[in-house]
């Protein structure tokens, strides 16, 4: 089962899931997306935040990120307790998951790519207002992952198509300068050159003339 909540502190909204389980937290370690939350040094809930395309995991709105972790803590059997918190998030793609470790728990690749977020303590609104539009599904999250991965690829190749068909253009238009560049003076040339062909034509009758 996994829990999906929406956070209307930013528009349009944005959705955040979370595992019910350490089960549900495996599966969303292998099949994730993109941000990930947890409280640092307490066991917690694996709090997942849905990035739109073009969204920068390291710019997220302070009102959303605080969605996020005021949830995370909410969702910590030990963090829900205590005040004066710390949540750390980082790209689904920084954590790091080897057969030492017990289920639901994860490592970083690379720490540099983890952020902190203090949590003062607990804000019932903020929980509330995500908690009224929690929805469960249980969601085949491999189909899920392969469907997204699926048009990323295709807005990828589009996209390269795109810049291919630009490049060719411009390249066009660069020859089609160059040609006209190196043909500027063909017309004046040919002029200059009738000209230069009456006259001697003119000379020619005036000397039989005399």
């Amino acid at each position: 089962m996994v829990y999906y909540f929406q956070s209307t502190a930013v528009d349009p909204p944005a959705y955040i899931y979370v595992g019910k389980d350490k089960v549900e937290n495996e599966d969303l370690i292998k099949f994730g997306w993109d941000e990930d939350f947890h409280v640092d040094n307490l066991s917690s809930a694996h709090v997942y935040l849905r990035l739109k395309a073009g969204e920068s995991w390291t710019a997220i709105p302070q009102a959303l990120l605080e969605d996020c972790a005021q949830l995370t803590k909410a969702n910590s059997i030990e963090g829900n307790k205590k005040d004066n918190v710390t949540v750390i998030y980082t790209p689904w793609s920084n954590l790091r998951k080897d057969a030492s470790m017990s289920t639901g728990q994860v490592g970083f690749h690379d720490s540099k790519k983890v952020k902190k977020v203090h949590v003062a303590e607990r804000q019932n609104p903020i929980v509330n207002r995500l908690n009224k539009t929690r929805v469960e599904r249980v969601p085949d999250l491999r189909a899920e992952r392969e469907a997204d991965q699926k048009q990323k690829r295709k807005a990828e190749r589009i996209q390269r198509e795109q810049q291919k068909a630009k490049e060719r253009e411009e390249k066009r238009k660069r020859e089609e300068l160059r040609w006209q560049k190196d043909h500027a003076y063909d017309d004046l040339m040919r002029e200059e050159e009738m000209v230069s062909n009456q006259d001697l034509d003119a000379r020619f009758y005036e000397e039989e003339f005399m």
